[in-house]
């Protein structure tokens, strides 16, 4: 049994809103640890009174506090990952990702040059879209640090992103009654339709104002 599963193994015995916040920080930071695995089952969990674990006189039956604490474990798994980038530097950062230990964590040089390449083709905005997109949701926070992104807007993206993913997630859970398969097999398509979405606003919102101006 991978040390994933037996983190999967425990949380299913312990699944309580603090559990939640602490795996979702976990899974932000440069620790790989699948976000399918938390949100969805709690929201499931939530969704059905029979199913609801006990814990501390606290039932899991509220989906939207599920999100929340989801979001808030996720914001400081990402300013870890900022901080940490910030503080050491690229150098360092680079050095670690090919490192033993950053390949036990799932790093490689490679896949940060590609979060930050993402980064800079597309501006700070991309630590929101960057955490709707699973190759690059647990890297987008190194190159903000990096690049020193003033920290309040790197906070407001950070949130919504995490925020929108959450609850795609929970209403995934909902949908597929707890099944991991479904979960899996689904999740990914789910991020490309979120991203053509926020897509389709964004035009809309800019034509919208370039409209507005020119009258």
């Amino acid at each position: 049994m991978s040390l994933i599963e037996k983190v999967i193994e425990w949380y299913s015995g312990n699944m309580t809103y603090a559990s939640i916040a602490a795996l979702m920080g976990v899974e932000s930071s440069f620790i790989p640890f699948p976000s399918e695995v938390v949100i969805p089952p709690a929201a499931y969990v939530a969704s059905d009174p029979a199913s609801a674990l006990y814990v501390s006189d606290v039932y899991i039956v509220n989906i939207g506090l599920i999100i929340l604490v989801g979001t808030l474990g996720a914001m400081v798994g990402a300013i870890v990952n900022y901080v940490l980038a910030m503080w050491l530097g690229r150098p360092i950062i680079y050095k670690f990702a090919d490192s033993k230990l950053g390949h036990l964590c799932l790093l490689s040089s490679e896949k940060v040059q590609k979060a930050e390449n993402y980064f800079n083709d597309h501006g700070k905005v991309s630590t929101f879209v960057g955490r709707l997109i699973p190759a690059i949701r647990q890297l987008i926070s190194i190159p903000a640090g990096l690049s020193r992104m003033h920290f309040g807007w790197f906070m407001l993206y950070t949130f919504l992103g995490a925020l929108i993913w959450n609850t795609v997630l929970a209403a995934l859970g909902y949908v597929a009654n707890g099944q991991m398969d479904l979960i899996k097999e689904y999740s990914h398509e789910l991020s490309v339709a979120i991203l053509v979405i926020v897509g389709v606003v964004a035009i809309v919102l800019i034509a919208k104002h370039f409209i507005k101006r020119k009258r």
